[in-house]
């Protein structure tokens, strides 16, 4: 069984308080969650930074969200700590939204 850890995601920020794995991309989100387990605790960024080869941005905090809903995971606690209004604002409804869609399937059965 997994070790519980906590997961911070953002491109340039590290966590005020100690006992954070923190992570800086899409990519690394999710090979941290493929090879931990689901953390008890992630803290979102939004904005992930800009592909200059490309000249788009790069995958956000959001896309990681839903890639979590995507594959049936429901973490413990999350936090948004994005200074893009929107952009938590999305993160935090999408993640609330299938909570308690799970609780309500779960309690239906």
């Amino acid at each position: 069984m997994p070790l519980p850890y906590k997961l911070y995601l953002d491109d340039l920020r590290t966590p005020r308080t100690e006992g954070w794995v923190v992570v800086r991309s899409f990519e690394e989100f999710v090979a941290t969650i493929e090879q931990r387990g689901v953390p008890t605790e992630i803290s979102f960024d939004h904005d992930l930074g800009w592909d200059e080869a490309r000249n788009c941005e790069l995958p956000s905090g959001y896309d990681c969200a839903k890639w979590l809903v995507a594959q049936g995971l429901l973490v413990e606690r999350f936090n948004v700590h994005s200074a893009n209004p929107v952009g938590a604002a999305n993160i935090r409804g999408l993640l609330e939204n299938y909570r308690r869609w799970r609780e309500e399937n779960l309690n239906s059965n």
